[in-house]
């Protein structure tokens, strides 16, 4: 009895750990890829696959490579601001110096440096909006910002800190830091000789060999990011398609809302048919003849040259609605000729309501003439 109790428990917590590390939503378990429709509404949701680390790996090599490419224009940039500010100090110290006078120099300092660094800045910012917009599309939304109790929910957050999305964060932080830091020691290593006659030179020279230092180490800083990058933009375009995986039966779902329930089409089509049987039947006795196979097909045709050039096909059918309308042909004293070609050529060719095609004409009139010949009306 304890040993059957023993197991009965061991099962019910088998039976929720399962449940709480399984799948979220109905259906069963989320084995088919996602349909368009579903991605779609999860690109309106803003979900999404992107990754962060590309978007900042490339902005800073566009960062890099702008100060790289204008490093003498830049330079001379911040040597004429300096020398300016310099020389305004004695300018503001002969006057007397107070909040005015100290707002009015920091405002032009700033103006300066800014209109210097501005264009580096809006060059990364733009690489970073190509960059998500390459990634994502652009179709922006403010839904991932709104409030939703999944957020704050403690159960998802503790499974979220324990997922394997988090070991991969973790793991990818590590490897950054430890690339970071062999690229900054290899750096530092390489350039030793050049750090040790700093002191030797001029400072306009020393600031110079530190910021050429400075972007050389940037620049492969960044390199590495964007391998980073790439890899992460992998991982979780792989884990969006993961997330946006359905069930068999969320599929028969969102199929039955766009599409319509196939079992509810199939009755409306099969009414539209049962409907367009009816109102055939009841001109079948219009017919001038019937032509049949003999046995699986028969073809109704009228003819009325007032009306129109050529004979109408009025109704058709194959097996029990032949039958039928050889029924009702004979009911309403209608000729029923068998001619296997025209019967089969009819009945694949021409719709209801429709002339006879010119290549029919000369077999449909033979038949026509066989029938007015019989009935003694003039073909």
């Amino acid at each position: 009895m304890r040993l059957h109790t023993s197991l009965l428990q061991d099962e019910i917590m088998l039976r929720m750990s399962l449940q709480f590390f399984a799948e979220e939503g109905p259906g069963g378990e989320k084995t088919e890829e996602a349909t368009p429709k579903k991605l779609e509404d999860a690109r309106k949701e803003g979900q999404v696959a992107k990754s962060q680390e590309l978007t900042t790996a490339v902005a800073l090599i566009m960062l890099f490579a702008i100060i790289k490419v204008f490093v003498s224009f830049i330079t001379d940039g911040f040597a004429d601001s300096f020398r300016l500010m310099y020389g305004s100090i004695e300018t503001y110290s002969k006057e007397v110096f107070n909040s005015a006078y100290a707002t009015a120099y920091m405002h032009e300092a700033l103006t300066e440096v800014l209109i210097i660094c501005l264009p580096m800045f809006a060059s990364a910012v733009v690489a970073a909006i190509v960059v998500n917009a390459l990634q994502v599309k652009w179709k922006p939304t403010a839904k991932p910002l709104m409030p939703k109790a999944s957020k704050i929910s403690p159960l998802k957050g503790f499974k979220r800190i324990f997922s394997k999305d988090k070991l991969f964060d973790l793991l990818k932080a590590i490897v950054k830091i430890v690339l970071v830091g062999y690229m900054t020691y290899s750096t530092l290593t390489e350039e030793a000789d050049t750090i040790n006659i700093l002191y030797d030179i001029e400072l306009f020279t020393a600031v110079m060999l530190v910021g050429d230092i400075v972007l050389n180490m940037g620049i492969k800083i960044s390199l590495v990011f964007l391998v980073i990058g790439i890899v992460d933009y992998i991982y979780q375009r792989l884990k969006f398609l993961r997330e946006m995986r359905m069930s068999k039966q969320e599929i028969k779902d969102e199929f039955k809302q766009t599409e319509g329930d196939p079992k509810i089409k199939g009755q409306i089509r099969q009414k539209m048919r049962d409907a367009s049987r009816r109102r055939m039947m009841q001109k079948l006795p219009e017919a001038d003849v019937v032509i049949t196979n003999p046995t699986h097909l028969a073809c109704a045709i009228k003819y009325d040259k007032d009306i129109g050039t050529a004979p109408i096909l009025i109704a058709k059918g194959a097996d029990f609605l032949a039958q039928r309308i050889k029924e009702v042909a004979r009911e309403n004293f209608i000729p029923i000729v068998e001619n296997k070609p025209l019967a089969r050529m009819l009945y694949h060719n021409v719709e209801i309501d429709e002339e006879i095609p010119e290549e029919l004409y000369k077999m449909t009139a033979e038949v026509l003439a066989y029938v007015y010949a019989m009935e003694g009306r003039e073909a």
